[in-house]
């Protein structure tokens, strides 16, 4: 899989990985990657979005890849780094999507980017100690081992995750399968061979290649106010979510579902956290694009 990654230089001195492929001359898509992650797109999204008549952007969260770490970022500050790279690019109206950990920072920016004309959310995390959700409650044991450390602080977090790239750094798509067991149901182990397969664990790699910064800040962005509120948010949204899900539990889609009363809502009975997005692309952007 080629990178084809190149710099964006921030006025504040950091710098973002950032990918763009597809029409110039068409709308563009901003896909926020999940936790782990990096800029580099699964293809099988990246040929949907294309298929779809959509440039499609990405970019590394501060600490991922090349992208600078920025400790102490919230949530909200994806708003204004999206907001550079679409001004970069001479963007002045785009749609939004995020994935699992890209979740919360497409809804950053269905609250707070004027340009983002609507918002997708694929299997995304809800906020941390929202009233009535058991946030942990039906993960699976390595998220909950993970995001314990999160909660416990920076430095139990940091030894978690830097015990866990040891692991990923030269792993298999097999090995991913093994060494996620925990969070993966069977209708996610199907899908994760393969193309599909490849690219996760391509994905992985980048946003690790350096160092673990930039999920170690995402984790204590998730486990911490996010800075904005879901009530903020006035722009067509979608939430999708599997039922089987066991990274990010059915009962935050449906928390989310409940707390945006205008939002358009997928509860995907027998899907997982994997699954609900490789097998529903086309229909989740048929209704993107017509925001």
């Amino acid at each position: 899989m080629e990178h084809d990654l190149h710099q964006l230089q921030l006025s504040d001195g950091r710098h973002l990985d950032i990918r763009v492929s597809g029409p110039a001359d068409g709308p563009t898509l901003v896909f926020h990657h999940g936790t782990p992650g990096s800029a580099l797109p699964v293809r099988a999204i990246e040929r949907a979005a294309h298929a779809h008549g959509l440039q499609l952007v990405t970019a590394s969260r501060p600490g991922y890849g090349s992208s600078s770490p920025q400790p102490g970022r919230r949530v909200v500050d994806v708003v204004g780094d999206t907001k550079a790279v679409i001004d970069h690019l001479g963007v002045d109206r785009c749609f939004i999507a995020g994935w699992s950990g890209g979740g919360p920072h497409a809804l950053a920016c269905a609250a707070r980017l004027a340009e983002a004309a609507g918002a997708l959310v694929i299997a995304g995390v809800a906020p941390y100690g929202a009233e009535g959700l058991d946030w942990m409650a039906g993960m699976g044991e390595d998220n909950v081992e993970e995001f314990g450390a999160a909660i416990e602080g920076e430095e139990p977090l940091r030894r978690y995750l830097e015990n866990a790239r040891e692991e990923f750094k030269s792993v298999t798509v097999e090995g991913l399968v093994t060494s996620m067991a925990t969070l993966l149901p069977d209708v996610d182990r199907a899908v994760l061979t393969d193309e599909f397969g490849e690219d996760m664990v391509a994905n992985l790699q980048e946003g690790m290649r350096i160092g673990v910064d930039g999920w170690l800040e995402d984790d204590l962005a998730f486990a911490s106010p996010w800075g904005f509120d879901l009530s903020e948010i006035r722009r067509p949204t979608m939430i999708w979510q599997g039922s089987e899900d066991l990274m990010v539990p059915f009962d935050h889609g449906r928390w989310l579902a409940a707390h945006l009363p205008g939002a358009s809502v997928h509860l995907e009975e027998g899907e997982g956290h994997l699954s609900v997005a490789v097998g529903a692309l086309d229909r989740m952007l048929d209704e993107l694009v017509a925001c």
